[in-house]
């Protein structure tokens, strides 16, 4: 895509601080860190979200993120937990239109929190309810 800040990354347009690359995949450092070695990973194929992506594909992603993990959990900078995760959808926080999975090392005191102190819901709707809403649009990926 054109004006996919991302895309230019990829082909080199714009300058990055990359931490591995293949032919599917890249990751680089986030140029606004929420901690160091905060890091992200896209695919190199341009689309916004996973849902974009079939299963192997996506498959292939976390995959790819898992190896990035340990590649910083084994660095010298040595974190001592990771939150890894997507914001989809400007709602949710997502900045950019390229999909990208931010593993954003922890380590013990840093302040910060887990994934769920995000958003706190004051919604009182029982579980089962929820469930039951949720499994009814149970197959919304490609295969």
């Amino acid at each position: 895509m054109e004006d996919c800040i991302v895309c230019k990354i990829i082909k080199g347009e714009i300058p990055a601080f990359k931490v591995y690359e293949d032919d599917k995949f890249l990751a680089f450092l986030d140029i606004n860190p929420s901690a160091a070695g905060h890091t992200m990973v896209v695919p190199k194929q341009h689309v916004s979200t996973m849902f974009e992506l079939d299963a192997q594909a996506l498959g292939e992603l976390y995959k790819k993120t898992c190896e990035v993990a340990m590649m910083i959990k084994n660095s010298e900078l040595r974190p001592t937990g990771f939150n890894i995760g997507v914001n989809h959808w400007k709602t949710a926080g997502q900045e950019l239109e390229h999909l990208h999975v931010h593993i954003i090392p922890r380590k013990e005191g840093d302040g910060g929190g887990a994934i769920q102190s995000i958003v706190k819901s004051s919604q009182g709707e029982e579980l089962e309810s929820m469930a039951k809403k949720i499994k009814e649009k149970l197959n919304c990926r490609k295969s």
